[in-house]
């Protein structure tokens, strides 16, 4: 299995961004066959970090994560996001 982690920081208005990325990314939710869990989290402020939202997904393996990757619903959000992020940071590991 793979798990892939993605966190955001946004630009400001933050939770104006928060909510337009976490709309865009649930466009994305069962996009491939493979894909395990996903879910979309904006930051409750308990931890001052630099995060604003992340996304952690679950993928059977690398081809489902690459299938995901190169998905449709996947490809389109890109620049939804890329227009209100900051930074991005992201992690894929096997379990």
């Amino acid at each position: 299995m793979i798990k892939h982690l993605v966190m955001w920081k946004l630009k400001e208005p933050k939770r104006e961004n928060a909510a337009k990325v976490a709309a865009a990314l649930e466009t994305c939710q069962n996009a491939v066959p493979g894909m395990l869990r996903y879910e979309i989290g904006a930051d409750i402020g308990v931890d001052a970090g630099p995060w604003d939202i992340a996304l952690y997904s679950e993928f059977a393996d690398r081809s489902s994560l690459a299938a995901y990757q190169a998905s449709a619903p996947h490809q389109a959000i890109k620049p939804i996001i890329g227009e209100v992020r900051e930074t991005r940071a992201a992690v894929d590991y096997e379990v």
